[in-house]
């Protein structure tokens, strides 16, 4: 284990030597808020309720204490579940990360392709497992899994999996662990069914929840255009020639719109861009990831699936192209930018018939969010634009009064 001293603001939170050794080469001087808050509780053994914003360094936050507390190599005792092939792949890279001085072994288990490697995998032997519900329920169904040394178990994006419909089958691994288990639950909010599922889930837990739930980052700008729903691909691509950025993601509605915007960024010929939804290949998705986490793609054209927990960091900007149906959804998608207390811009396209989903939004930010009309575009008439107007001259007359 390299040598040099360890960071006295993690290391005063209880983590072990060969932990604290991989904080110090990630770099890190001082834990976020919800690391600095969830990670005694964690080590202490307590089940955790957790709730932070987006790119405030949760998976640290569950992950270090666990590797703290598991000590060296031995049985399968931890699980960690998540909703999408995508997050799990990140949280296995995060824990390798952390856990690189510990000999403790990681192994990823998701549905999409062969079961043998994966079986193998877990035939020789494993301490930690990053899976998605319906692969592991397989390998449960058949043998392969035990989890009668379980641990720790760990639920990471619950909303998420609630929308993608797997509460179900989630409820159905837990009633196969030890009543004994540590117990660590994070959501980003909490709707009547999971809050079911917490209760069922955990033991007197610890409820952990950092800034306010449905707030964007305070370092994201963010602004409504409106438009007539034939203009919006062309006021996008307009955008894109007026605002500088370094990488930039586009969030659809559907998987045509992806494809779409996708063909057209690609016939500009001024962006590297890549797409990524649920009918690209998953070699493909990975690619994407990979290339706009390097720099290889500037601009990555998505769906929701990408919306929520991917590890994207020194995201400039994102754009909605249409505005999300599920308001939630909003925050996630903007969480992209704006991460770790780095500044950023989100841009969402709205039509007429999208009015009702962006008073939604506004309404749960507790905010208005500015509307921008872009300086020398030659838009059609829309009755959205003559409402912003009107909106627009009412506040700059309630200004001229005040003064």
């Amino acid at each position: 284990m390299p040598e040099g001293p360890f960071p006295e603001a993690f290391q005063v939170l209880g983590l072990s030597d060969a932990v604290l050794a991989a904080v110090r080469e990630s770099g890190y001087d001082k834990p976020t808020q919800i690391q600095e808050r969830a990670i005694p509780v964690v080590i202490e053994g307590r089940d955790v309720v957790g709730a932070s914003q987006t790119g405030t360094g949760k998976t640290a936050a569950f992950a270090l204490p666990t590797l703290t507390r598991l000590g060296p190599p031995g049985k399968f005792r931890c699980l960690v579940l998540e909703p999408t092939r995508e997050l799990a792949a990140q949280v296995v890279e995060q824990f390798e990360k952390y856990g690189k001085h510990t000999g403790l072994r990681v192994l990823l288990v998701h549905g999409g392709v062969g079961y043998e490697k994966q079986r193998k995998g877990l035939q020789q032997g494993v301490d930690v497992v990053v899976a998605t519900p319906g692969r592991l329920l397989d390998f449960m169904q058949d043998g392969t899994a035990d989890l009668n040394d379980l641990q720790v178990l760990i639920l990471d994006e619950v909303d998420r999996m609630l929308d993608m419909g797997f509460l179900p089958d989630v409820r159905r691994i837990v009633e196969r662990t030890p009543k004994s288990r540590q117990t660590l639950f994070f959501s980003a909010t909490m709707p009547p069914q999971i809050q079911t599922l917490a209760d069922f889930a955990l033991k007197e837990p610890t409820s952990i929840e950092i800034g306010i739930r449905f707030s964007p980052a305070e370092t994201v700008s963010h602004y409504m255009y409106p438009v007539a729903s034939d203009q919006r691909q062309e006021l996008l691509l307009a955008i894109l020639t007026k605002t500088h950025f370094e990488s930039l993601m586009i969030f659809t509605r559907t998987k045509v719109q992806a494809d779409q915007l996708y063909s057209a960024l690609q016939q500009e010929g001024k962006y590297k861009v890549a797409v990524m939804h649920s009918d690209i290949r998953q070699s493909e998705r990975e690619r994407a990831l990979k290339g706009f986490r390097s720099g290889e793609f500037e601009v990555i054209v998505a769906t929701d699936l990408a919306a929520r927990g991917l590890d994207i960091s020194g995201v400039t900007h994102v754009i909605n192209y249409m505005v999300p149906e599920n308001s939630e959804d909003y925050v996630h998608r903007i969480g992209r930018t704006g991460r770790a207390q780095k500044e950023g811009d989100a841009f969402t396209l709205f039509a007429a018939d999208e009015v009702m989903n962006v008073a939604s939004i506004e309404r749960l930010i507790s905010q208005k969010i500015e509307r921008r009309k872009l300086e020398g575009f030659d838009y059609k008439y829309t009755t959205v634009l003559d409402e912003e107007d009107k909106a627009r001259a009412i506040l700059t007359g309630r200004k001229k009064k005040r003064r």
